[in-house]
């Protein structure tokens, strides 16, 4: 099994509340919700398990330059996410479970799926010297990340609204999330960026469940591509938010 794992057994989030959703189509604030506040625990790993986490992974590979781990982190986490999808997917093919259970096992495999892009996405920016401490930019740049270019293109408007002034094209937006827009800022992106992810989640949640329940084997291959696509956009934000690896690792993760 991969590295990329987290601490703890994730919890099941189930699909998103039809208040949720409501909300998210409306311009003003959420209401804080018991979903959300899951959602956000899902999101937040703490940055010393993704320091723990590269630092493993470099004494593993201690030849690895930044770039070959970066490498490594991006097969580690598809190899990860595919095999989750498929794993539940394929669980409806095994006697005695029913779409029901089928279907409690794809809550967890979904918090399985976010929390491991959260994981992934921070040990990139530990690799890149940026100490993300900070929970609420933690959330922000894992739901961008996941939204793929919309999510790009919302947090360079933002930053543009907060900062006066358009970021130049040669920034990358994940240095804006984590490091540029000050803290004051951040509430007002995460506001933004929550919303439409709220909207996106639940509009393709329902039909990836369902389709990783479905029997005969279909399941396992419906969990495991669709996880797998989606996971490629992610390690694709990944780059366009940081772009190259730096030469040198950081003093934080010397093994």
């Amino acid at each position: 099994m991969p590295d990329q794992t987290v601490p703890e057994t994730p919890q099941p989030l189930p699909p998103v509340p039809s208040d949720v959703v409501a909300e998210a189509d409306e311009s003003g604030p959420f209401t804080e919700s018991p979903w959300l506040r899951r959602l956000d625990a899902v999101l937040a790993v703490q940055r010393p398990v993704a320091v723990a986490h590269v630092r493993r992974l470099r004494r593993r590979h201690p030849k690895a330059t930044p770039e070959k781990l970066v490498r490594m982190l991006e097969r580690e986490y598809l190899t990860a996410v595919t095999a989750g999808g498929a794993a539940v997917g394929a669980s409806a093919v095994v006697p005695g479970i029913g779409w029901g259970i089928s279907l409690a096992l794809s809550g967890v495999e979904t918090a399985g799926f976010l929390e491991a892009s959260a994981l992934f996405s921070q040990s990139v920016t530990e690799v890149h010297g940026i100490a993300l401490t900070d929970p609420d930019r933690a959330r922000a740049l894992v739901m961008a990340m996941l939204l793929g270019a919309p999510g790009a293109s919302l947090v360079r408007q933002f930053a543009g609204e907060a900062l006066g002034t358009a970021p130049a094209r040669t920034a990358f937006w994940g240095e804006l999330v984590t490091q540029k827009l000050p803290k004051t800022a951040i509430d007002g992106l995460m506001g933004k960026v929550r919303k439409q992810f709220v909207r996106r989640f639940a509009a393709s949640q329902g039909a990836s469940i369902l389709g990783r329940a479905a029997p005969f084997g279909i399941g396992a291959v419906v969990g495991g591509a669709g996880n797998h696509a989606l996971g490629r956009k992610v390690v694709q934000s990944a780059r366009t938010a940081f772009g190259p690896a730096p030469a040198a690792f950081p003093l934080d993760i010397h093994s």
